[in-house]
């Protein structure tokens, strides 16, 4: 037995076993051979497992508004070459344009944004078929939620319109209770058209899960929550608030990958602001920059701020005249430094989101109804178009899962 060659039609690891662990187990096969199959085993499971690895699903909310959209897409996203294949959608659901999975990866969360009439919704969620089914959904409580989070006990809503934050609980199969606490934020800012009252914009963990933090844009302000999540229904209590500049309209933020920073971008005016944030939950104004390009005259309206999966370079969307993405490498103190800015190639860019592999980033468009790849360079952070698009009703919350 001199020269074997064996071939190795399939990349699946089931296949893979198949073929190879009947010769494996042959008894004339000397050590050296055997060797080699060990070798060969090895190496094509890791390719297999790879593979695996790097195919997501991406979750697409959507306005249902302004064009004709099921709710929620999902799509299978293959992050070595950046191919996508719809797999399957809601059924008829109210504008749910922001969207959280659970960690367990088994359910998905939305906000409707229906103006008085707004709810949030539960649903079960194959991940493998790209199915989701209704569960329930209850009153949101505020009108026009706009961003939602969760974790194994309760959801939590900012209702923008609303000025609030409703905090629902988790039953056993994943749909959720009608809501246990309101929080209601209160006052106005300076500017009369946009800040005529609170308008709570977003709701997000510290890293820990012992703080909420969320950006009012309405009040200017930046407010600490201490969460006890197993309070029945003093779920947030507020620890604190911090300001930042008048008429600025805090809209996003995100955390460095240590935790020891966050990144606050305000939608009115492009400011984009850096705090330490310690472990008793305390923010510290430690830098400020713009996202607006110098000179820049034109309207704006700053949109998604999230960091790479790596943890070394953030991201931040302009929307109205500018419709561009910033790259920013994130140095060890948690400073950042412009890399790049450039278009998105459509008009309103709400949401984004990087796949895990840290490859693509993907752009949504609220505007032009479509949904940029982008390829990612990891060593610099920069952004290339790949020329391949997903053409979908009014996109405005992106999020990548495991399959």
């Amino acid at each position: 037995m001199k020269n074997v060659t064996f071939v190795i039609p399939f990349v699946t690891k089931k296949s893979l076993e198949k073929i190879l662990f009947p010769i494996l187990a042959y008894p004339k096969i000397n050590s050296k051979i055997m060797k080699r199959l060990y070798v060969i085993l090895f190496s094509a499971l890791s390719c297999a497992g790879l593979q695996a690895q790097n195919k997501f699903n991406l979750l697409v909310g959507t306005y249902t508004n302004t064009c004709q959209s099921n709710g929620i897409y999902v799509y299978e996203f293959d992050a070595d070459s950046g191919a996508f294949k719809l797999k399957g959608s809601s059924e008829s659901v109210v504008s749910p344009s922001y969207l959280s999975v659970s960690a367990d990866n088994k359910f998905v969360y939305a906000v409707n944004e229906n103006g008085p009439q707004s709810s949030v919704s539960a649903f079960g969620y194959d991940p493998v078929g790209g199915k989701l089914t209704f569960l329930n959904k209850n009153d949101a409580l505020g009108a026009d939620p706009c961003h939602l989070i969760n974790d194994d006990k309760n959801v939590l809503v900012a209702n923008y319109s609303g000025g609030n934050i409703a905090v629902f609980k988790k039953n056993a199969d994943g749909s959720i209770s009608e809501a246990q606490q309101l929080v209601q934020h209160e006052g106005k800012g300076i500017n009369a058209a946009r800040q005529e009252k609170a308008h709570v914009h977003m709701v997000a963990f510290s890293p820990d899960k012992k703080f909420v933090l969320s950006n009012d844009l309405g009040l200017d302000k930046v407010f600490i929550y201490k969460y006890n999540a197993s309070s029945k229904n003093e779920i947030l209590t507020l620890k604190g608030t911090v300001d930042v500049k008048p008429g600025s309209g805090p809209r996003h933020l995100t955390f460095s990958k240590d935790g020891r920073f966050v990144y606050l971008v305000q939608e009115l005016d492009g400011t984009l602001t850096t705090f330490s944030f310690d472990k008793n939950g305390n923010l510290k104004v430690v830098a400020e920059t713009s996202i607006l390009p110098k000179g820049f005259k034109g309207g704006t309206g700053a949109a998604a701020i999230k960091v790479s999966p790596d943890g070394a370079f953030l991201y931040v969307t302009d929307r109205v005249d500018s419709n561009s993405i910033a790259v920013y490498k994130i140095q060890k103190e948690g400073g950042i430094e412009l890399v790049d800015q450039i278009s998105t190639l459509g008009k309103g860019p709400r949401d984004f989101a990087i796949d895990p592999s840290g490859n693509y980033l993907l752009v949504g468009h609220q505007y032009t109804n479509d949904i940029i790849v982008f390829k990612r360079d990891i060593a610099t952070g920069k952004l290339t178009d790949t020329g391949k698009r997903i053409g979908l009703c009014s996109p405005v919350g992106l999020v990548f899962t495991k399959i």
